[in-house]
């Protein structure tokens, strides 16, 4: 096993476990599911809180052909960190990096005229061809271009700036509302409208590297939606996008982070105490309580106050009481772990420990809010970091 951490070798006080074996595994696993698309793995706001850059590099050594993010700053970080080969990006505000996403080989997302205007003006200044994808709005509502009138201005436009050798068009894609949810109509209307907005730009003389509308749900679920490209984001780290899906195993995947903290405090205390603030929990009698130093501060999501799983020597625990900003208490029900014991609040699951999924239910919300949003005074360390054999 090799490690790496920017933390001292001091106990740490909380520390993220990313297991990159764990992560090319899943982007194999992924593969085999993708019916012979190429795969790209989304490492947007900082790889789902894994670490953009050590996860990017795993999941390229185990196949993923493309890598995506959100904002043109995360694209650029990589470019600046080494990562090779085909970069997307498509949160884009007016005003943006264009010129920079440009000279960096970059492929960039346009879903209405203002950005097409913005990046040909780029391109001029650049004197180089941008890289860019059109993004058709197929019933998401949210980014991308609307069918009809507008996708047609929206392609001829590009078709004209490609014609002055300003760009190239070098994908068509769109992005599904509810492919976590089998079955719901906006699944199959919109392959239809997708299908729709690709025979018009294609019959316009648009011809695309890739075609995509696949997400990890779609990816796992879909087979027909997989055109040239599937989008896997949170499949990449080996957590299901829904649990009516089913869980990470029942596709082959294997959750990659692995967060725990060291406690800090074991003390006893009568019946009758309060815990934290609020006093929200009060000892049902004489009992240990433990002390685990992180809290909403570190990404803990204070919703899963009185509700929140921990792992401590073997046994599962409850949050009692309110998630502070640093810190939280588990009740030990009498036991006394050594100050400096683990504590474990999720994993993969298959070492006794609660999962993100656990969390998300205990704080109603969904696992990928669980592991993206560990803040950064958690360290990532980072174990398999260089592959067997």
């Amino acid at each position: 096993m090799n490690e790496t951490a920017t933390a001292p070798t001091a106990p740490l006080r909380a520390r993220a476990e990313i297991d990159l074996a764990a992560l090319r595994a899943n982007v194999r696993a992924l593969r085999a599911r993708a019916s012979g698309a190429a795969v790209m793995a989304v490492v947007k706001s900082d790889a789902y809180g894994h670490g953009a850059v050590p996860c990017a590099r795993a999941a390229v050594e185990a196949g993923a052909r493309w890598l995506g993010t959100a904002t043109p700053e995360e694209a650029l970080a990589l470019r600046k960190a080494g990562l090779p080969g085909r970069i997307m990006c498509w949160l884009w505000t007016p005003g943006g990096p264009w010129r920079e996403a440009i000279e960096a080989d970059l492929d960039v997302s346009v879903g209405g005229m203002w950005a097409l205007r913005e990046l040909v003006a780029a391109a001029r200044e650049a004197g180089l061809p941008a890289r860019v994808q059109l993004k058709a709005d197929t019933g998401l509502g949210r980014g991308g271009c609307q069918p009809g009138e507008d996708w047609a201005e929206l392609v001829a436009e590009a078709l004209r700036a490609q014609s002055e050798g300003l760009l190239r068009v070098t994908g068509l894609w769109s992005h599904f509302a509810c492919a976590d949810e089998p079955g719901h109509p906006s699944i199959a209307a919109q392959l239809t409208r997708f299908r729709e907005m690709l025979a018009y730009a294609e019959g316009q003389g648009v011809n695309p590297e890739v075609r995509h509308i696949a997400n990890s749900p779609a990816t796992l679920t879909l087979p027909e939606s997989h055109f040239d490209l599937v989008r896997t984001g949170i499949a990449v780290y080996g957590i299901s996008p829904s649990p009516e899906l089913g869980v990470p195993a029942d596709f082959g995947l294997r959750p990659v982070m692995t967060l725990s903290a060291s406690i800090a405090l074991v003390k006893h205390v009568p019946g009758g105490h309060g815990v934290s603030y609020g006093h929200h929990y009060i000892t049902p009698g004489a009992t240990t309580l433990g002390l685990v130093p992180v809290g909403y501060a570190d990404g803990i999501p204070r919703h899963a106050s009185g509700a929140g799983p921990v792992l401590v020597d073997g046994k599962w625990r409850t949050v009692a009481g309110r998630i502070a900003m640093d810190q939280f208490v588990v009740d030990l029900g009498g036991d006394e772990p050594a100050t400096g014991t683990r504590a474990v609040l999720f994993g993969p699951g298959d070492r006794g420990e609660p999962t993100a999924e656990d969390w998300a239910q205990a704080s109603g919300t969904i696992a990928y809010e669980i592991v993206t949003r560990i803040g950064t005074r958690v360290p990532r360390v980072y174990v398999n970091d260089e592959q067997a054999g």
